[in-house]
Formats: structure tokens, sequence, C-alpha cells
């Protein structure tokens, strides 16, 4: 092991920069339709592309140009998101629904174009509809331009693993009751690796994702969480693994033997084959940090053959030994080790000068039971909410925010979302649910404008209303530096004397810890509206997020081009 962290390093030192490269045009079609598949004892109709879960994977290169046409033959409204993907003025295809753009409507058809600029390693890509993406997600593998190398020895085969969550119903019709009776959302059958159960489920003896590998050999391990409402634990019998890589930003190399994936993050992991031949498990489940609430405790495995192995199915493979549910020690030891590879491909140092600074309280609310509604949240009588800032955002539904920052049409949202909460209080402290108009949030429309190039930093603080949660934040059209991050009420005063400025992580998608907070620090160099919301699809449609408008810089390289002309109108 030691010695593959010193090949890591000389790999850094040797690494060839390519000067004169072409980059390529890269297509796809994503043809959107019901599927039938067996899952868990029982047929049922998903939504899936191009006949496969998890849908089509794209591969291209940084500074290859991808152009995929999204042919909507599905029932529901839907749109694609290219999660990690800056988007670099190209932010009409991001994907949010509403926010970028309308939804492609049943038997309508959009084309996402975007170049990859500066960006390689994994992303994924999913419906930003609803809870469409159970079902509708696929992985992004961008590599190197050619001449060019990783910071690490050459694997010997790279290898997607995709976790997902699994439900025995209809997804859509779920989220629509949830929402309707103010409830959380429905607690998942199955959590999956590459669209496989796993054996431990039952009717799923040979429905399990297994990896074919060599002794002495090592892979690049690309993991995605691409579940819909759960942060999860993953490890591999017997096997360590070297971090490598998060949210597509190099790392320095992280020695471990287990993995916490938040809801929309990805991990790049070096494994090698160093045990002796046979077949080894591996699995994940829920890190699920949110005292009292329900949650799918199952468990997902795959396994891993060495080549000459006996059959896996006539001696029983080795399983890993998962932290508990609630390891919030270990999670956060995990989340708190990673730090970024400074001068790696890509990397960028901390802005050190502070334009716009946030404070941003950030958890679940409640919300007025509508007359003739019979509301099921908690408290009974009421609905479910969320919030920043005391405001449980509301997405517009006559036009996107893209459009009318770009048109210029007013009465679509305000740019008065608050830089600080509106009432100070204890945020972490249980007993703040005795004080009944606290939990009681606002719907709006309200947003942050940000000056071309100006540098925010956000401080998200984790509240206790309604129940303290590991919350999963993800930021479109940009990468953050993590500068610290902590439990209880962040203190400016002593807090900030933890920041780390000389090579803090670098993320897309943060998870907040349970009862605590993080800081963030980000470049607005990047025109257009750009979403911020919590990962779990069952927080985001109750009002866990927020949006930036990043004005046109100065010159026409740094203005929003018009949208494209087959853009889906509302």
């Amino acid at each position: 092991m030691g010695s593959l962290v010193f090949l890591f390093a000389s790999s850094l030192l040797l690494m060839v920069a390519a000067t004169t490269v072409s980059a390529a045009i890269v297509e796809h079609s994503f043809n959107v339709q019901n599927l039938t598949v067996n899952r868990l004892c029982n047929r049922h109709v998903i939504t899936a592309a191009n006949g496969r879960l998890p849908g089509p994977s794209i591969r291209a290169r940084e500074g290859d140009t991808l152009i995929i046409h999204v042919f909507n033959k599905s029932p529901y409204n839907l749109t694609i998101h290219w999660h990690g993907i800056h988007q670099m003025l190209s932010a009409w295809a991001d994907g949010p629904d509403m926010i970028t753009q309308c939804p492609i409507r049943p038997g309508n058809k959009y084309t996402y174009k975007f170049k990859i600029i500066k960006q390689e390693g994994t992303f994924w890509w999913h419906s930003h509809t609803s809870t469409l993406r159970a079902t509708l997600y696929g992985a992004i593998i961008i590599r190197p331009r050619a001449g060019s190398s990783y910071p690490f020895p050459k694997p010997y085969r790279e290898v997607p693993i995709l976790l997902g969550e699994w439900w025995n119903g209809n997804v859509v019709d779920m989220a629509n009751q949830a929402l309707a009776h103010g409830t959380g959302p429905n607690i998942s059958d199955a959590y999956t690796i590459n669209g496989w159960p796993g054996d431990l489920y039952p009717c799923s003896q040979n429905q399990m994702y297994k990896l074919k590998v060599k002794q002495g050999k090592t892979y690049l391990l690309r993991i995605t969480n691409a579940a819909v409402d759960n942060n999860l634990f993953y490890k591999i019998a017997n096997h360590k693994m070297i971090v490598v890589a998060v949210d597509a930003r190099y790392t320095n190399p992280y020695v471990t033997d287990v993995l916490v994936v938040a809801s929309g993050q990805t991990i790049d992991v070096l494994l090698t084959a160093d045990q002796p031949i046979g077949s080894y498990y591996m699995a994940a489940r829920a890190y699920a940090s949110a005292a009292g609430l329900e949650f799918d405790s199952t468990t997902t495995r795959g396994v891993i053959v060495y080549e000459g192995a006996p059959s896996w199915t006539s001696r029983t493979p080795l399983m890993p030994v998962l932290p508990a549910f609630n390891d919030t020690p270990t999670a956060h030891k995990f989340s708190t080790s990673l730090t970024a590879l400074v001068g790696g491909p890509h990397w960028e140092p901390v802005p050190l000068k502070v334009d716009h600074k946030m404070f941003v309280s950030m958890g679940m609310a409640l919300d007025v039971c509508p007359s003739n509604t019979t509301c099921q949240g908690p408290p009974v009588g009421a609905k479910l909410s969320a919030s920043m800032n005391n405001v449980s955002f509301v997405p517009p539904s006559s036009l996107s925010l893209l459009q009318a920052f770009f048109f210029n049409v007013r009465g679509v949202y305000t740019t008065d979302f608050p830089v600080k909460p509106p009432v100070q209080f204890d945020y972490t402290n249980p007993s703040i649910n005795g004080d009944l108009p606290l939990l009681f949030a606002p719907k709006g429309t309200r947003i942050t404008k940000l000056k071309f190039n100006s540098t925010v930093e956000m401080v998200m603080q984790n509240t206790a209303i309604i129940g303290a949660e590991n919350h999963p934040m993800h930021l479109h059209g940009f990468d953050f530096h993590v500068l610290a991050q902590g439990f209880g009420n962040f203190n400016p005063a002593t807090d900030t004397l933890k920041y780390n400025l000389f090579n803090p992580q670098i993320r897309h998608t943060i998870g907040v810890p349970v009862g605590g907070w993080a800081v963030i620090r980000f470049v607005a160099n990047n025109p257009g509206v750009w979403f911020m919301h919590c990962h779990f699809d069952g927080h985001l449609p109750i009002g866990l997020a927020t949006a930036f408008v990043v004005e046109n810089g100065p010159t026409p390289e740094t203005t929003l081009p018009p949208p494209p002309v087959d853009l889906p109108q509302c």
C-alpha cells in the first residue's frame, strides 16, 4: 500500500501537460420511456433511458463537446441534469426543472449541448424532475485530454460503481402523495449497486453486481451515490482503498477501509487486488444521522471475484463489517480527512478576498395545512417543510429563473434572499421546537444576485428544527472549497481560526454535519442562474433550496449566450 502512495506522488511529478490536442464531439441519444423490470419478486414499470438501469454511461475527455438528444417518450415531464459539470457559459443545458429550463413534455425532445472545460473525473447525470432520478440516472466519465495523464499510477481498469435506491411502487405517485399529505418521503425497499439489489433481498440471489479482478492488479473504482434520500457507508471485505478524488477533484491519497458518500457525491478510489484468491463482498447501507427517524436499514452488496477463485456460490464470500447506521464519528473523520492535491490538474487556490459573506441556517420546518385538506406531517395538522434562512424555496411555474434573468422578466423572483437568519437562536438545541412560531417558514422565490467574479463565503448552519440531520447540499455551476466543518453552533471568534486556506478539499456537494456547520467559499465566475439545494429528493420539493443569479462579465467571452431554439417552453 505504501509503494502505491509513493507511485502516486511520482506520477504527479512526471505528469505531462498536453499543449495542443484536438477535442471531439461526443453525441448520444437518450430515449426515455417505460421499462418493465423484475426486482424483489415483482414486475415493476419504471422510467429509464435506452431500456437500461442504470442508464447509458457517457465517456469523453476534457475539452470535448457533449451533445445529448433527449426524447421524452415517458408519461412524465422531465429534465436531465449533468451533475458536477460546471456548464461554463452553457447554463441553458444545466437541467434543473424551472431553474434553467421548463420541463420536456411527454412526446417532445430537447438537445443538451455543452463543453467540458477544465474538468475531469467522475460525474453523473440524472433526472431533475420529481423523483424520477430513482431510476433515470447514469455515469459520466471525463478522462484527461489526450497526452495528459492521471496524477497517480495508471490503473489496470476503471470501474463505475453507482449506488442507488429502489422502491416497490411508482416513485412519482409516492412523492406526490407525500407532498399532498405533508409527510416525509416513503422509505425505500432496497439499495442497489449498478442497478442490482444483491442477495440479501428476496428473490435476488441472481441479481447481484459482480466484479472480476486479477490478483495484483489495481483498479480505479468511480463511485457515485445516486440514492435518492440517503447518505451511504461503503466497504469491501479485507481490502483497503486509496481515495484519489472527490466530486471530480483530485485529492492527496487517503488510505481507508470505509467510505462515506453523501447523496450526489462521487469518490474515486484505487483498489489493489492484493488479497488471497477468493471472493469478497462489497456492501453499502445507510448513514442515518437523524435520531428517531425511520429509514431503510437494509444492506446491498455485490461481490468481487478473483480470477481463479472457486465459484462464489459454492463458498461464501467474506463480508465487510459496516459501521453502525448512526456512526457520525466515522462519517465525520472520513469527511474531514480529505485534502486537495495542490498543484494537481485543475487545482485552484483558495480565494482570500471575500466579497459576499452569508450565514445560512438550514433544515426542516413546518407549513400551514391548507383548508379542506388532511395533513399528516409532524405535528399532525401541519405539513412538513424545509427552509434556508427561514425562506422555504418555491420554484416559478410559468417561466424558468434563467429565462426571467436573461429576458429581464419581472415578478418571477426577487433578489432579497437574506444574508443571515431573520431571527438568531440556539440553532442546534432541540428545545427550540417548543417555540412554535420559529418552526414555520414562509414560502418564496427569494434568491441572491452576485457580481461576476465576486467571491462568496457561506457558513451553512444545520438546525435542530423538527430534527437535526446531515444534509447533502449541492451547488450547481461551481465547485467550492470546504474551509472547515464542525458540530454545534458556528462560533466566528474561534471557528474561523480552523479554516484550511492551503489545501482544503474542493467539492460540489457537501454533507453538512448533523447538528453542525460547514463553511464553503467559491468564485462566481459563471454567468447564469445556479441552483443550490439539498440532494435528498424528499427535502428539495418542500423548500430546502435557494439560487444565485450571477451577472454577465465585461466581455463577450464572459456573457451568457441566448437560449437554444429548441429550449422547452412552459
